[in-house]
């Protein structure tokens, strides 16, 4: 048949019309949704696009979406919209109409709920800081040692005369020390009655440090009360030299960076006798302390992980006399001391979801002593091994497990006039551990954790559960919960004499509230331990011939406060602490429960600097109270019936920039001379009238002055040890 004209026109213009539309046009399929919260709510500004084109939309105020694509057949749907999770959905494009996205919210942003009871973070780089590295060395109390700027937050106790960490009603050997993870065995330095010691490690080779008064992870274990987190620098910014000329000693320090591996070193010498001729203390010394250390820290990147090497040596000794009220020529007391500590840490991915951690620390300790005409040399041996894997199966979900070894070698000789002995033990601990972090949302997170440890010594099994959880109740503040239980062998002073023991045993309840907001942050936590098995004997002091048991108990609760202001007032950073402590104990030779002579009530810390420009200045000021301590009046009936005055003590601190690297630095401690009393020691014998007199045991000295010249070199000219200033 054929078309006719009026036909003809209207195939022609057909074909016309389809050569000239678009391809895409005729072969287009329309993609649309929702964007939605998980509860609904409808988000506005998604981004939605097919991966690999740039065919997409954004959302709208509905949360509707719709755009048009020439794609066929499966492609990938991708939805992102900031603080949440990015959606992916792979399917046929006819299948990607009228789709519900729900979006989770992004639980690695910096909002998210962070599990912090118990802790302490102090990191340049942590979400959540109470101090930063420099408050280690920029806080007046502190002169220069991590352990005295702990000492002023809360949770801690002021015993002067010690100079260790005292947490939450525990005593000194309650808390452990870990650096990069791996432990402490001998973290102190060593020292002599009333005469507060010192951490061992130089403050400037860390740049983070977690001290947790409670609660603290699965991970770690043997400590009742707390534990201290050491991290060292991963990577020097730099290569630099560091000079330090002090009232008390030299020091000198260098980094050396190359492709990739760095080398950081410290040396240093303390020698006392300049210090003491000049501004003599209550002590009779026959040789003033002296002391030489060495720290070194080698560092090697590899593609997908760090090792680290670090090591440190100090050797002490110092002879005097103290007095005694019962011995008026005084007790003679020497000391010599060496201790290695070395350990290996490596840290790093086995695949995108699996990292590893391994490491190891060996320390050697030797102490002997002399004390008046008996003589006691004591070697220390310890060695923990440690591996760690952590399995990332999400963002909300998190495992860690590994394993632990303990081995301690420790062995004792007494050599005297009326009596000689050998001592010591071996003391082997393998322990499991797993912990799964669960967050829920950005306002809601779970850690569970679990740790068990068995004892070669006492064939002991132990199990220890532990549980963290946090919600956020607003933008800046949360509340977090935790319990958990801790056990912890005796030490050395009761395990050279007998192994017919058990550990010791406490359980931890934590409730903590905290806001940080504008460069402030306020923390309130509120807790209860409750500790069962604890050691006790039937003598004045642990003896080879001591009755020993583990039938002691005692608890300690209380209130911790914190706030920290670095906003609002100009060049001022300030931050004050305060503790509520109740808490008895029965436990070594206590007739009775009662509160340790080491436990304040109430202890207060203010810590505050001051910028000053036209001054080039930096000037620090710390106050510490703490409420009268108990002691047994033997003149009075009862047991730890009495209490001290309280201990106040004022301290000022001045770091002047002479040039950008080159520092002048000023402290005096207790800079108003308050007579404080750490106790007091009674007659063995009493008077004609029946009185047993008593001397007051008063600090070695009622202020402590130090100046100091600290100098570096470095690559930009403008690092110094007081980093920020």
């Amino acid at each position: 048949m054929k078309a006719s004209k009026k036909q003809l026109i209207v195939i022609t213009f057909m074909t016309l019309f389809a050569s000239l539309v678009p391809y895409w046009v005729l072969g287009q399929t329309t993609i649309s949704g929702t964007v939605t919260e998980a509860n609904g709510t409808p988000i506005l500004g998604a981004n939605v696009y097919l991966d690999g084109t740039y065919d997409g939309a954004s959302s709208d105020e509905a949360g509707n979406f719709s755009f048009e694509t020439t794609e066929a057949g499966i492609q990938t749907l991708t939805v992102s919209f900031v603080s949440f999770e990015t959606f992916i959905m792979a399917a046929d494009v006819s299948q990607l109409k009228n789709i519900t996205v729900a979006l989770r919210e992004d639980v690695n942003s910096l909002d998210t709920v962070v599990l912090s009871a118990g802790t302490f973070e102090a990191s340049d780089n942590s979400k959540i800081s109470v101090l930063k590295p420099l408050d280690v060395v920029t806080t007046a109390s502190a002169l220069g040692d991590f352990v005295g700027a702990l000492q002023t937050l809360p949770g801690t106790t002021t015993v002067a005369e010690d100079g260790r960490l005292f947490v939450r009603g525990g005593d000194a050997g309650e808390t452990q020390i870990f650096i990069d993870g791996i432990r402490v065995f001998t973290p102190y330095s060593p020292t002599t009655n009333n005469t507060p010691t010192r951490g061992r490690y130089s403050p400037f080779l860390f740049d983070g440090i977690t001290f947790s008064t409670g609660g603290y992870s699965a991970e770690y274990g043997q400590a009742l009360s707390s534990v201290l987190l050491l991290s060292t620098i991963d990577e020097p910014d730099q290569e630099k030299t560091d000079i330090a000329i002090m009232s008390v000693g030299g020091g000198l320090g260098h980094t050396q960076k190359w492709k990739r591996n760095s080398l950081s070193v410290n040396a240093s010498y303390i020698n006392l006798a300049p210090y003491i001729a000049a501004l003599p203390d209550r002590n009779d010394w026959q040789r003033p302390f002296e002391t030489i250390s060495g720290e070194a820290v080698f560092r090697q990147q590899f593609e997908k992980g760090l090792l680290k090497v670090y090591g440190a040596f100090d050797r002490t000794n110092f002879r005097l006399k103290q007095e005694d009220i019962n011995d008026l020529s005084g007790v003679d007391f020497k000391l010599n001391n060496n201790n290695l500590y070395t350990n290996l840490s490596y840290s790093g991915d086995l695949s995108s979801s699996w990292k590893i951690f391994g490491g190891g620390s060996y320390t050697m300790a030797k102490n002997k002593l002399g004390i008046e005409f008996t003589n006691i040399e004591d070697t220390e041996n310890s060695t923990h091994l440690k591996i760690k894997l952590r399995k990332c199966f999400s963002s909300r979900f998190k495992l860690s497990f590994g394993a632990e070894q303990f081995l301690t070698d420790f062995k004792e000789g007494v050599e005297g006039e009326v009596f000689n002995g050998f001592y010591g033990y071996n003391n082997n601990m393998s322990v499991a551990f797993s912990e799964a972090d669960i967050i829920f949302s950005r306002k809601f997170a779970i850690k569970l954790g679990l740790r068990g440890e068995y004892s070669d010594l006492f064939s002991e099994f132990t199990i220890s559960p532990r549980v963290s959880v946090a919600y956020k109740t607003s933008k800046n503040s949360q509340l977090s919960l935790a319990y958990g239980d801790f056990y912890q062998q005796p030490n050395s002073e009761i395990l050279k004499f007998t192994k017919e023991l058990q550990a010791k045993k406490t359980q931890h309840f934590i409730l903590n509230y905290q806001y940080s907001a504008n460069n402030r942050i306020f923390r309130a936590e509120a807790y209860r331990k409750e500790y069962k098995s604890l050691i006790s004997y039937d003598t004045e002091m642990p003896r080879f011939n001591s009755n020993y048991s583990n039938n002691g108990d005692g608890f300690a609760q209380g209130i911790d406060l914190f706030w920290r202001d670095d906003e609002s007032i100009k060049n001022v950073d300030y931050w004050v602490s305060y503790s509520l402590l109740d808490t008895e104990r029965k436990y070594k030779n206590y007739p009775i429960a009662a509160i340790p002579s080491f436990a304040n009530t109430h202890n207060l810390s203010v810590v505050a600097k001051y910028w000053i420009n036209d001054w080039k200045s930096q000037v620090g000021f710390s106050y510490q109270y703490g409420s009268g301590r108990s002691y047994t009046d033997i003149n009075k009936s009862g047991f730890l019936q009495d209490k001290t005055k309280g201990y106040n003590s004022i301290s000022l601190n001045w770091a002047y920039l002479i040039s950008q690297q080159k520092i002048l630095y000023f402290s005096i401690n207790n800079v108003t001379g308050f007579k404080n009393v750490n106790g007091y020691q009674y007659a063995d014998m009493p008077d004609a009238n029946g009185v047993f007199n008593r001397r007051s045991l008063l600090p070695a000295a009622d202020q402590f002055f130090f100046v100091g010249f600290f100098w570096t070199i470095s690559d930009d000219g403008t690092d110094n040890q007081l980093d920020k200033l």
